[in-house]
Parts: C-alpha cells; structure tokens; sequence
C-alpha cells in the first residue's frame, strides 16, 4: 500500500466525490441488510401457521432479540392485514420491493459518483506523468527504453485506475455492506452470529497467503509488457533498416521470446487472481455448512430460534459472501496495482539533474558575446569533451567541423543546457548559463537539428512551434528564407498539410527546410545550425546556404558541419579531434597551416 499512498494525494481534488460515494454507499449497505431482514416476514406468510399478533411485543433481552424481532415484523403485518393471507402477502412483497429498489439506487449512485473521482484520478495522474516525461533532462531518456516510458503512462496508469476503484470498494462499500448484515445477523441471534466469527478470520488469513506473491509476479509481467512495446516501437522506426538487411525473422524472434515470457507470467498472475474467487467461496460455503450444523440444533433441538428467522439468518449468512469475495479479489488488484503504482512513481519522483537555481536571472537578450571556459563533458564515464575554451562574439559565425564522435554535436547540445558540463563554465554576456532561467536560456537560441524533427501535424503548426501566436504573413516570410514556400504551394492543402508521422511524407530536403523555416520563425539572436544543409540536394543547399548567410548578419551563429563548404566565411573555424581543438582560425588562416582542415578539404574537394 505504500505507492497507493502516494497516489491517493491525487483525489484530493475530489473529494467532494469521496464523501458523497462513501454516504451513498452507508445507505446502500443498511438497505442491504434490511433487504435481506424482510425476508422474515415474507417466509411467515408462506410457511408459518398463520397465526397473526395484534399485541406490539416487548424485547426483553439480548439472546431472544431474534425471535422478538420475528414476532414485531408479524406484528406490522397483522396490523396491516388483519386475517387476509393475500393482503399479507402483497404487503410483504412490496415492502422487499421497495427495500431492493433502494438498495439498488444507492448503489447506482454511489458507483455514478465514484466515477468522476476514478476518472478524474486517472486524467490528472497521465497528465502528472507526461509532464514529467516533457520536464525531465535528455539523459534519463538514454537511460530508458521508449517502450517502457509508454507503458508506463498507459498500461500502468490504466492498472492503477481499476486498482483504486477496487480499493473505494475495499474500504468502503463492502465492508460497510458486511458490517450491517452482521449486525442483522447479531440482532437474529447472537449466539450463531459469535460462533460464525471465529472461522472469518481464519478463512481471511488462508486468503490472503495466496496473495503474497502477486505483487512481484505483477511487476515481471508490467515489464514484460513494456519490452513488447519497446520492441514494436524499435520495428516500427528502423522498420526500413530491418527489411534492407533482411532482418524480418530476427525481430520476430526477439518479439516472440518477449511475447513467450509475458505469455507465461500472464497466466501465472491470472491464474492466481482467479483462484480468489472460488477460494473465498469454498471457505465460505465451508462456514455456511458449520452454521447449518450449529443453527439446525438451535432450531430443532434448543427450540432458541424459529424457522424463518434461521431461513433468513441463512440468507445473511451467504449474502455476506459477495462482499467477502469483492474484498478477497480487490487485495488481490490492490497487490497487482501496487506494482504498477511503484512504477509510475518512478517517473513522478525523478529528480531532474538540470534544473533553473534558486533565484535564476532572467535575460531576455543577447549583447556581448558567448563564452567556454575550460569546459570539459562526459557521458557517464566516457570523457567527450576536454578542457575547451573559445569565445563568440554577437553577430559573429563560428564553425566547428571534424570527424564523427570528435564531440561538435555535444557543444551545440551544452549551450542550451540539454546536458550540464561536467566542468568548467558556458557563459552568456558573462553570466554562468546555470545561472539564468532555463526558458530564458533557450529562447534565446534557434535550433535545426542534424535530424530533422517534425510532428503529426500541419506544416504551419510545425513551424510555429517555436512562435505560437505567429500570422499567416510571418510563416511565409519565413518559409521563403527557407527555401520551403515553393515546394509547400506546390502540395495540394498547402501550410495546412498534414507532414504524416514524423514528417513521413515529405522528403528528407523538404524536411529539413521546414525545420530551419521553424528556426527563422523563432527569430532568435544565437543560431545554432547542426548539420542544418546535410539533407538538401545541391542546389537547395545553395538557396538555403544563401538565405541563411542573410540571417545571419544580425546574429550569433554556431554552425556544426561536415560539408567544409559551407562554412568557408565563417568569422572562427574550430577543428575538433577526440574532444579537443586541435586548430582554429579562418578559413585561408587554416588552408595555410596545411594541418588537419587544410586535409579535410583536399579529402572533400576530392571526394
């Protein structure tokens, strides 16, 4: 129960919900015993010796309470119906009718309110975790498989809303349902009703051995499941990869080993969950056979109880077995949900590594110049960038080029602070980037991508992620710096287009431009450009190189690229190699060197 603590702070703001459930339910449950009671005077009419009682009796004491109560229901009836069996009767039958009826409608409106609360829960807590999903920093998500983030706010959350409804039930309704039919079975006979209770508890206690294990054999099968969906979504984006190297019949195995293990845990769990309820019900047909046994003797050779009091007090007695068995298969949910409970906690109280301080300095400009001081960065414990230090100036290009893994996409992922230094400083007109507002941070910079990044969406809404409240005017104006306003007229819906999953139904030029006209929208004075020309052909490359270099005369740029020829006026080269700076000047400057730039555009120029 200790994660269902925490996520029951999440019905705090229903619980207007709570009490109005919990009352309607108190009355369900005193309808539900006295349901059950008036059947007494009903088995009277059919089966007794129809003798009617006109005096109201007195209860004397507490052992004869049943009997006493047997003649005051006769007492009722008599008075109403005088000698006439049939009046007797319809009067008898409509009392259990109307008694049905409200049990019945408080049930229904217990269960109508509890709704709104389990509901309510539900839509706050997915909300609470795709939040936290968006608010947590890029290296959990390394860490994590994609798959089992989606289970998590799914299938988990899912588990979790019938889970605490099961727990509404188990606290409230059903036991409230049993306390009232054993106080009806106490006021029948008090002496049955003591001897009934001492097996309950052992019954509860061989109920709950059974259950012990469910929690963790529910958490393999949660994991299990998130391994189904991290597979399929894998398949689903190398899906292209997976049919070129003809690997159809390797995923397919993996799949289905996964798909075998959770196939096996699944009925593990599932069988154990049904055993709850026949288990519940054999122990209490057992309690019912001992109370045939001990009431047969009351009536029969006591003389202690009547017979439809017994007949009644039997029905009681089994009537208290539905409660027991929702009770039985609830812990049994409540131990799977927990499970599923711990694992959406994982995500909510995940602390983030890159958080604004204290106190963060708002900025809402850029005036000097940005700044490395003997930064140095490394994954977990490889080291990916040594001891860097380099300066921009405001208005200034700066390139960075060299091989693959030599560390550039990691300084264009330092700036806006997706990842922390390890050590040293990234400064902006001086101030410390931990220092200033994450938001704050990030607005002042522009970002295309090395892979370009789009969304199920239209090509207007793409490109006003970054400026939401942006006119029709300023997304052409920006689409025409990009080079992406002819191809866009030319489909059929224009900006209203739908991109497809991932930009699917574009090319990967087309894609690119729209995430550079997103960029250009934002209008930020530091752009980053992280092989931002990679996928044009060459003569859009030209256009967008051309349109690019016109923007950049009023900003800070950091363009990251492989293709050394466009990146020839930029006012600083850096060369990287393994994390370092192993050159840097302008673009004549290093051809004169004939060093490490001056080979790779020889290697380009060749190539």
């Amino acid at each position: 129960m200790t994660y269902f603590k925490k996520i029951f702070k999440f019905a705090n703001p229903y619980k207007k919900y709570i009490f109005l459930n919990i009352f309607f339910n108190i009355l369900y449950a005193f309808f539900s015993a006295l349901s059950f009671l008036s059947l007494m005077p009903m088995l009277e009419v059919l089966f007794g010796d129809n003798k009617r009682t006109y005096t109201n009796p007195e209860f004397n004491n507490l052992s004869s309470f049943g009997n006493d109560l047997e003649e005051w229901l006769n007492f009722q009836v008599s008075t109403f119906s005088g000698d006439d069996p049939k009046k007797a009767l319809i009067f008898v039958i409509s009392i259990i009718i109307i008694l049905f009826f409200f049990k019945n409608f408080f049930n229904y409106i217990a269960m109508y309110f509890i709704t709104f609360l389990r509901n309510g829960v539900l839509k706050d807590l997915r909300e609470n975790v795709y939040k936290k999903i968006i608010s947590l920093p890029l290296p959990y998500f390394s860490e994590k498989k994609k798959g089992d983030v989606i289970s998590r706010i799914t299938a988990d959350v899912l588990e979790i809303q019938h889970s605490f409804l099961s727990v509404l039930e188990l606290i409230v309704r059903e036991p409230l349902t049993i306390f009232f039919t054993i106080l009806a079975m106490f006021l029948i006979s008090f002496k049955l009703t003591a001897f009934v209770l001492f097996f309950i508890p052992l019954s509860g206690f061989i109920i709950s051995l059974i259950g012990k294990s469910l929690k963790d054999t529910s958490n393999i099968v949660q994991q299990e499941q998130a391994e189904i969906l991290s597979i399929t979504e894998e398949t689903l984006q190398g899906l292209k990869i997976i049919k070129g190297f003809v690997a159809e019949l390797f995923f397919v195995n993996r799949f289905k080993k996964t798909n075998n293990k959770f196939y096996n845990y699944s009925n593990k769990l599932i069988n154990r969950q049904n055993l709850a309820s026949p288990l519940s019900e054999f122990l209490g047909i057992s309690v019912i056979g001992v109370l045939l046994w001990y009431g047969g003797q009351l009536v029969l050779v006591d003389l202690e109880l009547k017979p439809a009091a017994f007949l009644t007090y039997m029905g009681l007695a089994y009537g208290v077995l539905t409660p027991a068995k929702a009770i039985s298969k609830a812990s049994y949910s409540i131990k799977k949900g927990n499970a599923a409970a711990e694992r959406v906690m994982e995500i909510l109280e995940s602390k983030s590594t890159i958080i604004d301080t204290k106190n963060p300095i708002n900025k809402n400009s850029f005036e000097k110049e940005l700044s490395f001081e003997n930064v140095s960065f490394k994954y977990e414990k490889e080291i990916v960038l040594k001891n860097l230090s380099f300066k921009i100036k405001k208005g200034n290009t700066i390139a960075i080029v060299g091989q693959s893994g030599s560390g550039k996409s990691t300084i264009a992922n330092l700036i806006p602070r997706f990842y922390d230094v390890s050590a040293g400083e990234i400064k902006i007109d001086g101030i410390n980037i931990k220092d200033l507002a994450k938001n704050d941070l990030r607005n002042l910079i522009g970002l295309v991508t090395q892979d370009s990044i789009l969304f199920n969406d239209s090509i207007s809404k793409n490109i006003t992620l970054s400026n939401l409240k942006a006119d029709s005017n300023l997304i052409i104006e920006a689409a025409k710096i990009a080079n992406a306003n002819e191809f866009i007229h030319k489909i059929e819906n224009n900006f209203n287009s739908n991109v497809g999953d991932g930009g699917g139904k574009l090319s990967g030029g087309q894609k690119q431009r729209i995430s550079i006209a997103r960029a250009v929208l934002n209008n930020p004075p530091i752009m980053i450009l992280d092989e931002a020309t990679s996928s044009l052909d060459s003569e859009s490359e030209k256009l967008v190189q051309d349109a690019l270099e016109n923007l950049m005369k009023n900003r800070t740029s950091i363009i990251i690229a492989h293709r050394l020829s466009t990146i020839q006026n930029a006012n600083l080269i850096l060369v990287m190699n393994e994390g370092e700076i192993i050159e840097k000047g302008k673009h004549d400057e290093l051809l004169e060197l004939n060093g490490v730039y001056s080979k790779l555009i020889k290697l380009q120029s060749f190539s």
